[in-house]
């Protein structure tokens, strides 16, 4: 059975909560991602994505040079750990109605999976199987 960590990113851009919005919005568009978590030392104290930037800060007209993006992430994260299975991580995802989930190994950050990896997952699999 296929585990989060056999596709998981591992190499996983972050940010502290006190980063401003406008560099949080350019280290995603480097990196070409939609999701960023955000850390305080080792300890992950949210995530913010591109949503949350246009939801919670451009379409209230706010400065996002001038919002730190503590003012815009969401807490109380759910994660996975990289021993997860595929299923459970589409489960969390499709009850906590969320696209990415940080995954967690003894309380560190050791990468990233979004439901578009499970998808094309999914998708091979089904190809396998034909």
């Amino acid at each position: 059975m296929k585990r989060i960590k056999d596709l998981m990113s591992d190499k996983v851009a972050y940010v502290s909560p006190e980063t401003s919005v406008t560099e949080a919005a350019q280290l995603m568009q480097k990196h070409n991602v939609g999701v960023l978590p955000v850390c305080e030392g080792q300890n992950v104290v949210g995530i913010v994505t591109d949503r949350d930037i246009v939801v919670r800060n451009v379409a209230h007209q706010q400065d996002p040079s001038m919002t730190p993006v503590r003012n815009v992430m969401t807490t109380n994260v759910e994660s996975v750990s990289p021993d997860t299975s595929l299923n459970q991580a589409a489960e969390i995802m499709a009850e906590k109605q969320v696209r990415r989930l940080p995954v967690m190994e003894n309380n560190q950050l050791v990468g990233i999976v979004s439901l578009g990896d499970l998808a094309t997952q999914a998708k091979y699999d089904v190809e396998l199987a034909r």
